[in-house]
């Protein structure tokens, strides 16, 4: 059996830039961070032919032609894994929360089925191979910092290029930074599982139209440079404050990525003592990150519980996605 072991990832600053109608005329920028919290791909020998995938549902088909999770077929396709193999997926989080679960799922079936077939794959190779299938075999309206941040794991600024590349620079700071980084965030989990693909298609067709949309991601970007250098210098108030800047232009970029309610949370949560935050992935729910002041962690954690948000607890990972081999796994 083979098993790939996939982090979901907490976005900082920059998100947006990543989409191609952006960096595609000037390079996009983002701040992430990987999660100890993963999606399981186990790859086995079935007895027959036949291909069995489990997922929330269960399929039992002759090849991969015949699955009708989108996800597993292409990544079956493109690592030539087309039968005789059973795929089961589990995730520690659902679908739709804003988390990259779907890239960091794209990226561990990757890995998985190609150590299936005995074949090695760098994380760039890996986050490449997820792009291709995510963007351009499915044409979703997504950018890229997801399966980067899923193969790759750890603290990074990622920078990416009109040429397709994408440059994956380790945030360099102290581990006393890393470490107050980790016990100064709050996750609260805010509503139920959404898709993502609306509000991000509003987003493509607004930075292709729209100059003032063009201007905002420039800002965002250059929040995201100063993101890295406050980490870099481990300037965590800095930090807060620049997720806050960030936390306005993207609501001024797209107004679907909050509502009324999340407003009143994160009015409530600065006044307790969060200097910063943001909603995770396109917005609107999922899960709401905050960054707090030192010692404020309890006051801001009980005034969102107060509010009937969910605490989430979970720490940073420094590796992307892994292998682990139970027996001789490979063809």
């Amino acid at each position: 059996m083979i098993i790939a072991r996939t982090p979901f990832r907490i976005s900082f600053t920059g998100g947006g830039s990543d989409l191609r109608p952006y960096y595609g005329i000037r390079p996009g920028a983002v701040v992430s961070v990987a999660l100890n919290r993963y999606v399981h791909v186990t790859v086995s020998k079935r007895f027959d032919d036949t291909v069995r995938v489990a997922y929330t549902r269960t399929e039992i088909v002759a090849s991969a032609d015949d699955v009708q999770h989108d996800l597993v077929r292409e990544a079956m396709r493109l690592t030539g894994v087309l039968n005789g193999v059973e795929i089961t997926t589990v995730a520690d989080v659902p679908a739709g929360t804003g988390l990259g679960s779907s890239s960091s799922l794209t990226v561990g079936l990757l890995q998985a089925l190609y150590a299936r077939k005995g074949r090695y794959r760098s994380p760039e190779q890996l986050a490449r191979d997820a792009c291709h299938i995510e963007m351009e075999v499915l044409n979703r309206p997504i950018g890229k910092q997801d399966q980067y941040a899923a193969a790759y794991g750890g603290l990074n600024y990622m920078r990416f290029n009109s040429d397709e590349s994408v440059f994956v620079q380790p945030i360099l700071c102290k581990a006393e930074t890393r470490r107050a980084l980790e016990h100064r965030s709050l996750m609260f989990y805010i509503s139920a599982r959404r898709d993502d693909s609306r509000v991000l298609f509003e987003q493509h067709q607004r930075t292709i139209e729209d100059v003032n949309a063009r201007a905002i991601l420039d800002a965002m970007v250059d929040v995201a440079g100063q993101t890295r250098d406050s980490l870099q210098d481990g300037d965590l108030d800095a930090f807060g404050e620049l997720l806050h800047s960030n936390w306005l232009l993207k609501c001024q970029l797209n107004p679907g990525v909050t509502s009324p309610s999340i407003d009143d949370w994160y009015t409530a949560a600065r006044s307790a003592g969060a200097i910063g935050g943001k909603i995770l992935g396109a917005g609107g729910s999922g899960f709401l990150f905050l960054f707090c002041a030192e010692g404020s962690q309890q006051r801001v954690r009980g005034e969102m519980e107060k509010r009937g948000l969910r605490y989430f607890g979970a720490g940073f990972d420094p590796e992307g996605s892994k292998l682990f081999l139970i027996g001789d796994g490979a063809e």
